[in-house]
């Protein structure tokens, strides 16, 4: 029997985190019947469930409860992987002929309307993406790239619904220069703002991330109607989906074991990212012998700790397997701090470096390969440590080793 679809939920930054994902799979599982489940991106990386499956347990999911997909800057390849592809739509990406990478829009019935649903994602976001990842990729204006779709389907369409990964500022604006979008489903932000907030005849509306809640709208007498909802408590999924959570918990024992004693400085406390990378970038300063060491504060996620660290734990702290690299920066930021600083902290953000004040003139820097790869050319070579040993090493006991220790490769 075909679904009669009353409604349109939307989840957004879910990230891998399957930690309690009793309730949102029951949940949607329950209102796929009258509702179109769509996804605002990342819903891929950001725990050790993504690390160990590499996307399996996430691919179940979408292809199993989702109807359409926004790409997101994390898990990017995905979108294009059989069976996800089709399901996701976007209009502002193409490739280097103009091709769309995407189907612009799907039009849905949904109370008794014909409803028009896109995506588009933000320059920002779509920078964010490691560059070997999008090479040959190209995003354009979000709202010039509505307005196009809307000229070509306008005639097919009651309604306009715009899954955005842009972040709750950028579709605010969005929403006052595409006055033609009835509901924008906002994702990408992590901000703790999530609506519904009305532009003129539009509303912007966020769900809640990390897979903890959804937003709604549906046709209502006066337009649309729309709010973001916590997923009710659940103790069981359905039948239908007990293979899928054999799996997840099956991945959640084995991300249970302990690694190591938190540090008191850490115990019992949410993580302070800045304070964490600030520790572990003056000890690589010192133990790797590195002149100028810069990292990004979003190449951590903050995560409560307790007294033991567990797998999770450390894959959740930093979640994108980051490989320390010596990067050797293009001529253009050599002589120039001032620039080669607020081009890094324009793409990525807070930056944490030492020493500061910077030196005069830098040729080389110890960073990420993501940051390296994606904003500083590429020039690099290993630093023998992953990112996620040098965390472990600073965040638990025994202490950090000797700079012979630090300069190896070793345990995850």
């Amino acid at each position: 029997m075909s679904r009669q679809l009353r409604r349109i939920i939307a989840t957004t930054d879910v990230h891998s985190t399957f930690d309690s994902a009793t309730s949102m799979l029951t949940h949607l599982h329950a209102a796929k019947a009258d509702s179109l489940i769509v996804d605002c991106g990342d819903f891929f990386e950001g725990s050790g469930f993504y690390r160990f499956g590499k996307g399996r347990i996430e691919r179940e999911i979408l292809a199993g409860l989702y109807d359409l997909l926004a790409p997101g800057n994390h898990g990017w390849p995905h979108y294009f992987e059989p069976g996800l592809h089709e399901m996701t739509v976007c209009a502002n990406v193409a490739d280097g002929n103009g091709n769309p990478l995407f189907d612009q829009v799907r039009i849905k019935r949904i109370g008794g309307r014909r409803v028009a649903v896109t995506a588009v994602i933000g320059p920002q976001a779509f920078n964010a993406i490691s560059a070997h990842q999008r090479a040959g990729h190209h995003v354009s204006d979000p709202a010039q790239a509505l307005r196009e779709v809307i000229l070509k389907h306008h005639h097919r369409t009651d309604a306009w619904i715009v899954l955005s990964h842009s972040g709750f500022d950028e579709d605010l604006k969005l929403a006052a220069t595409c006055s033609f979008a009835d509901v924008i489903f906002s994702g990408h932000c992590h901000s703790g703002t999530y609506g519904p907030v009305r532009v003129g005849d539009t509303l912007v509306v966020k769900g809640l991330e990390l897979g903890r809640g959804y937003a709604t709208a549906e046709p209502s007498d006066s337009g649309w109607a729309a709010r973001a909802c916590i997923f009710p408590d659940s103790v069981a999924v359905p039948e239908d989906l007990s293979v899928l959570q054999s799996k997840i918990t099956f991945v959640a024992r084995t991300l249970a074991s302990p690694i190591g004693t938190v540090n008191e400085t850490y115990r019992n406390t949410p993580l302070d990212r800045r304070c964490l990378l600030t520790e572990i970038a003056g000890r690589l300063h010192s133990g790797l012998g590195a002149d100028v060491v810069i990292l990004n504060e979003t190449a951590l996620r903050p995560t409560p700790l307790a007294d033991v660290l567990t797998l999770g734990d450390l894959l959740a702290i930093e979640p994108f397997d980051n490989q320390l690299v010596h990067a050797f920066l293009p001529d253009e930021h050599t002589h120039s701090r001032d620039k080669l600083l607020d081009h890094l902290t324009e793409r990525v953000g807070p930056l944490v470096i030492t020493p500061t004040p910077l030196p005069s003139a830098i040729r080389s820097v110890l960073t990420t390969d993501y940051l390296a790869d994606s904003h500083l050319g590429g020039r690099t070579h290993q630093a023998g440590l992953r990112l996620g040993q040098a965390v472990r090493r600073v965040l638990t006991t025994p202490p950090f080793p000797s700079t012979a220790d630090l300069a190896e490769g070793g345990e995850q």
